[in-house]
């Protein structure tokens, strides 16, 4: 709805997006999880979960060291830190941040930040991703900015055993899926195309986040399919759908621990009621008085 870094929508934008109908969209259905649009329920338990699981302070402020541990360490370094440096940040006054303060970053710019990495097929994410790769800041990617960035993407892989795919290769597959107007050189346009702005994520992919270059080598049949099958559902959404659901299965299985243990302790544990209410002596002389103490199992 707004695709500039000002945090802010106008009058002008509210009336030409689709927020008013979502609001009555909301208000006649009964499952919130039906409405993808700004409201769903799933959506803002994947991004509070994931802001919880790296923020271990929990000051809701996370650091570069804590960003880094997104997605299992999928971020190179060095995108974590140019993240920092020039990310956009439409919900902080970045002009009038401390040199402290832009060390950090707040619930709502993760927010902003992890839309923009779970689903670079829109211009919003797009645009985010373009000035963080743009290094000299001219509007064009060159060879030489992206070499930067695949250099650690190369040690990763080195590091990790897996087969290293030279950097002259990837150029020539970046050329090929999105046929700049110039060879060699990645203006924004090219990547906004609409023939082109489905895929233009994966040149960022391939630049800075390992796991889903490995992703796009091994060209997963069941993901393609699953586009193929829902059309309408942005990448974002169905990364939050199965996410939450892999969340939810976590949960029950603490819950089910939990219950468990409960049930372990039954016959094990005599609250101070259970012994007031003993015959006079039956707890006594066994040298285990105290309050709430463990006793053997009757059996």
């Amino acid at each position: 709805m707004v695709r500039d870094s000002s945090g802010r929508i106008t009058l002008r934008k509210l009336r030409r997006s689709n927020l008013i109908s979502a609001f009555n969209t909301v208000d006649e259905e009964e499952d919130i999880n039906k409405v993808n649009s700004y409201f769903s329920y799933e959506h803002f338990y994947v991004l509070y979960c994931k802001f919880w699981e790296l923020d271990t302070d929990h000051d809701f402020l996370l650091s570069p060291d804590d960003l880094v541990r997104y997605g299992g360490h999928a971020l190179t370094r060095i995108i974590v830190d140019r993240i920092f440096e020039r990310g956009r940040r439409p919900f902080a006054r970045v002009q009038t941040l401390t040199a402290e303060e832009k060390k950090k970053m707040s619930y709502e710019d993760f927010i902003y930040f992890m839309l923009s990495e779970e689903d670079k097929a829109n211009p919003v994410s797009i645009r985010y991703w373009f000035e963080l790769i743009d290094t000299n800041e001219d509007g064009v990617l060159r060879a030489d900015e992206m070499r930067i960035f695949y250099r650690h993407q190369i040690h990763r892989m080195e590091c990790l055993g897996h087969e290293v795919v030279p950097f002259e290769d990837i150029l020539c597959q970046m050329s090929d899926l999105l046929h700049p107007e110039t060879e060699g050189e990645f203006y924004h346009k090219d990547f906004i195309r609409p023939d082109k702005i489905r895929v233009s994520g994966v040149f960022f992919n391939v630049l800075f986040n390992l796991s889903k270059f490995i992703e796009f080598e091994q060209r997963d049949p069941f993901l393609l399919r699953q586009q193929i099958a829902e059309p309408e559902l942005t990448d974002w959404d169905r990364y939050a759908r199965a996410e939450y659901a892999r969340l939810a299965m976590e949960e029950e299985s603490r819950d089910e621990d939990t219950a468990m243990d409960i049930d372990t302790m039954d016959g094990w544990y005599v609250s101070d009621e259970q012994e007031e209410d003993a015959p006079e002596g039956a707890a006594s002389g066994d040298g285990a008085a105290s309050e709430g103490r463990t006793v053997e199992a009757p059996f």
